[in-house]
């Protein structure tokens, strides 16, 4: 059979993956062995070319992704019912730093963006309405519609109200989770001007948000309380919307090095792909943008189960080694202390997609950041203050992880799937196909298909290709989720409601 049905990812590896479906009886000749495929196996799902005893692990990506429930033989079709994962709760760890250092030029790119007053740099301008409490999301919606009939846009990207459901009925940290990310809303570059709505008897004061976000301008962000006004709130919000309006529409995009970009790495609907094609290619954008100076965050805790010493040995100091074990143990001990096992993360949309555990989907997942050094390590709602390769705690749910990454002041967002998804979070969110299926079925949510990979493109000419048409999306060209008009936040609820 021809090398090009399947792919052994590392040379240690006790598995390869199809890379179209094989039926029973099919043979593949793998380091010189013919070896006779089981079962029917989908493309995208894994055969075992080394016999395994129960117990005995398997290995992909060159790192066991489990161990065999039974006696398997090579020729298998391993998937969950045969392999189960190796977590299990916290553990203790040793630094072995590795040397993570990037040896890639410096090209001197720019992007077109928004220099705002604080030197940050926005890839959109648009005017946003961000409510204090879940209970004022009509009068912020309606807000926004009349300001856009009013003003079709002349000057601005788009208007929009970030409803949620919180802001009330909160405790504690969970309550600060809430203001925190707000907060960070408020203050993200790709906002030329914020409204901050509120009621008034919530438990999200207004006068205290607004001294949570600092040194901010004040020209630029403005406080309705509703509660307060007499008469028509929203004739008030649109005196107050006008006069945002008019400086906003006057900001100009401007060449500014790529090395003020932020890039999200997130993943959703993965599949036996994710980890061959599209999240190795953002792990070169990654290294790529990090060598020029600029920033990448991965996120999805969860996601880095089985594979975090990888992360943990790339960290530049042993502080940042230590956040690293915290925020893996802490995640742990969220789930724990919920009665949830730590190694059941793969969704069915995963597994029929061919991935059998979290340890599988994970060493997919950590590919998006690629092979350079970690900078910075970051707690839920924390905003960058490192240039560089940066961890953020957050879970792997795809609306409240995509958020938490535009929170922490990333301008656009990479999200590569298998499965597909329409969805976008609050800055541009870009779909990466990993398969050429998923792009041809739905062109209308996919921005790029690093499904061509599968057929023979090289990686360096398809990571130029995904580099253009992310400075392209940072200058001003719309993403998938832009043009459809799907953009959403959802907050990391983890705590009770009063």
């Amino acid at each position: 059979m021809e090398l090009s049905s399947f792919i052994k990812i590392n040379p240690a590896d006790s598995v390869v993956v199809c890379l179209r479906p094989f039926k029973k009886g099919e043979t593949i000749n793998v380091d010189g062995k013919e070896i006779e495929v089981k079962q029917d196996t989908p493309a995208g799902h894994k055969v075992l070319i080394k016999d395994t005893a129960e117990g005995g692990n398997v290995i992909k990506y060159g790192y066991p992704i489990g161990h065999a429930r039974e006696n398997l033989t090579a020729g298998q079709w391993v998937n969950e019912n045969n392999l189960k994962t190796n977590l299990a709760g916290t553990l203790s760890y040793e630094y072995h730093p590795v040397d993570a250092k990037l040896d890639i030029p410096v090209e001197n790119r720019t992007f077109k963006g928004y220099v705002r007053k604080n030197g940050e740099v926005g890839t959109r301008n648009e005017i946003w309405i961000v409510p204090t409490v879940g209970c004022v999301n009509g009068i912020g919606e309606q807000l926004a519609k009349r300001l856009t009939e009013e003003t079709h846009l002349e000057g601005i990207d788009a208007v929009h109200c970030w409803h949620h459901n919180y802001g009330c009925s909160q405790l504690d940290a969970d309550h600060e989770n809430t203001r925190k990310v707000l907060r960070d809303i408020c203050l993200h570059p790709n906002a030329g001007a914020v409204l901050v709505l509120s009621l008034g008897c919530e438990n999200n004061q207004p006068e205290a948000f607004m001294e949570l976000l600092g040194d901010y301008d004040k020209s630029r962000i403005k406080l309705l309380i509703t509660q307060k006004v007499k008469g028509d709130e929203l004739e008030e919000g649109m005196n107050i919307l006008r006069q945002l309006y008019a400086l906003a529409k006057e900001d100009r995009r401007e060449d500014v090095p790529v090395s003020k970009l932020r890039i999200g790495l997130k993943c959703g609907g993965s599949d036996g792909f994710s980890g061959i094609t599209a999240n190795p290619l953002v792990g070169e954008l990654s290294d790529w943008l990090v060598a020029q100076g600029g920033t990448s965050v991965l996120t999805e805790v969860p996601e880095m189960f089985g594979a975090e010493t990888i992360l943990m040995n790339r960290c530049k100091t042993k502080k940042l080694f230590d956040q690293t074990v915290s925020m893996i143990n802490n995640f742990k001990e969220y789930f724990l202390s919920h009665g949830e096992p730590v190694g059941e993360n793969p969704s069915p949309g995963n597994k029929a997609g061919g991935i059998s555990t979290l340890e599988d989907k994970a060493l997919g997942c950590t590919q998006k950041c690629g092979k350079g050094p970690v900078s910075g390590v970051m707690e839920y709602g924390e905003r960058i203050q490192n240039d560089g390769l940066n961890l953020l705690s957050a879970p792997g749910n795809d609306l409240v992880a995509a958020t938490a990454l535009a929170a922490a002041g990333c301008q656009i967002i990479t999200f590569t799937t298998g499965r597909g998804t329409p969805f976008g979070t609050f800055v541009p969110t870009m779909k990466i196909s990993t398969n050429n299926d998923l792009a041809e079925r739905k062109p209308n949510w996919i921005d790029f298909n690093a499904g061509q990979l599968l057929n023979g493109k090289d990686m360096v000419s398809v990571r130029n290709a995904f580099i253009d048409k992310v400075i392209a999306v940072a200058s001003g060209e719309k993403a998938r989720n832009e043009i459809n008009g799907y953009s959403e936040i959802a907050i990391f609820k983890n705590g009770v409601t009063l």
